[in-house]
């Protein structure tokens, strides 16, 4: 081992500050995209527009719309599939849209953070 530092890493801890501080920078982007990410709103429907969800990047549902011409007393089971469907495709879009946005930033690594 090299004195003072690491195995192919020359003059010891100069390249591991380097390293350091790259990943204080990323970590800082990461913050503040999830920021970022936090306030943006995406909207989703199902049934043709019948059920509207709009949910944060947090993942919180903001609002959900019913048109009253789906609601049917003798069959609440097709309304609550439409609910479902289209919370889920919400999440699915909200966790599409920040995985694109860590990868953008960690070039990949975002597991690490």
């Amino acid at each position: 081992m090299a004195k003072g530092g690491f195995p192919g890493m020359g003059m010891g801890g100069m390249n591991m500050n380097h390293l350091m501080k790259q990943a204080q920078r990323m970590q800082q982007k990461v913050v503040q995209a999830q920021e970022e990410l936090a306030e943006k709103t995406l909207e989703m429907t199902s049934g043709g527009g019948a059920v509207k969800v709009v949910i944060s990047g947090k993942k919180e549902i903001k609002e959900l719309k019913i048109n009253p011409d789906v609601v049917d007393p003798d069959d609440v089971e097709m309304l609550e599939d439409l609910i479902l469907s289209a919370v889920n495709e919400a999440i699915r879009q909200a966790d599409e849209m920040y995985n694109a946005q860590m990868s953008k930033i960690t070039g990949g690594m975002g597991g690490m953070f």
